[in-house]
């Protein structure tokens, strides 16, 4: 049976005003931002996003296949002309059509509610099927740039290659992981959690395996750890951030206890596999989500530098 979490009488609703619509990113003032910057050391830059394709990346069914179809290209040669184009000048271009939350993206804080209310007690009605979010739309959060934490949980777990899929990582594991790298977790930074699901999951691919519906993740366990250390985003390599099956058969707990209550941004499907193999634990992020207005979410692709 579906619970309610008491976290939503005391999470961030009002804290930075009632018509706040950032919700955690307001932790990030200029003094914090610049401060973050002091975590680089080694001056490496990670591009963690994924390929966004038809296929050989994680897809789900219902929000279709992402298409690049061509706008115009060669065939097109000497359209130009009466526009000045000399001989042997051209352009290519495209048309991009997939969903907000493919592949690698970022959800609003529109994405989802619970008792009929979104973060900041925004109604679930202010979400309009032609207009679009009334309210709390991906514009709303602009690009950020933050300290970020990666928690690399095969290692801590002793796992190989992934986490078992289906376990829930609980708060003690996160601080556990944190400890055994020599990092802090502090208020204002962005989280990135790695399970190695897509390292599974393109391996079975390649086998030609299916890899199942499972996924390690957090529960409401590790999101209260991670809400009460005041960060401002997490992102992980898994579909959901969340542990799959969903913590106590509850649809989207986590997503509920971050977004909703306490306004902290989520982002999935990141490849952490790069910085965590080269030991780079704590860096500068840096987000731009397409300011698309009215989404619930963008693709993104956020740089990280170690």
């Amino acid at each position: 049976m579906a619970t309610t979490d008491t976290t939503a009488q005391t999470g961030n609703w009002g804290r930075w005003g009632d018509d706040d619509e950032r919700g955690a990113l307001n932790l990030l003032t200029p003094e914090v931002v610049k401060a973050a910057a002091a975590s680089i050391t080694r001056g490496r830059v990670y591009s963690l996003g994924i390929p966004i394709q038809g296929h050989g990346v994680p897809l789900m069914d219902y929000r279709g296949t992402p298409m690049r179809l061509t706008l115009q290209d060669s065939t097109d040669d000497g359209m130009y002309a009466p526009m000045g184009c000399a001989e042997g000048t051209g352009a290519h271009e495209d048309v991009l059509v997939m969903a907000s939350h493919t592949t690698s993206h970022m959800d609003a804080l529109v994405h989802v509610y619970s008792d009929y209310k979104h973060y900041n007690g925004v109604g679930h009605d202010e979400m309009k099927a032609l207009g679009g979010a009334q309210r709390l739309g991906i514009e709303k959060a602009g690009g950020f740039a933050a300290r970020a934490v990666l928690l690399d949980m095969p290692a801590y777990f002793g796992d190989d290659e992934f986490v078992e899929p289906g376990r829930m990582i609980m708060g003690a594991d996160l601080e556990g992981a944190a400890a055994r790298q020599g990092v802090e977790v502090r208020a204002g930074d962005m989280v990135l959690l790695r399970t190695g699901y897509l390292q599974m999951w393109w391996a079975a691919q390649a086998e030609g395996r299916d890899p199942g519906f499972a996924a390690a993740g957090i529960g409401a366990d590790g999101a209260n750890w991670l809400a009460s250390r005041d960060i401002v985003a997490i992102g992980s390599d898994n579909p959901a951030v969340e542990v799959i099956p969903f913590d106590e058969n509850d649809f989207l707990r986590v997503h509920r206890i971050l977004l909703v209550h306490h306004g902290i941004y989520m982002l999935e499907f990141l490849n952490l596999a790069e910085p965590a193999a080269d030991g780079v634990y704590e860096g500068l992020i840096a987000v731009g989500p397409l300011k698309v207005t009215g989404a619930t979410g963008s693709p993104v692709n956020p740089i990280f530098i170690g």
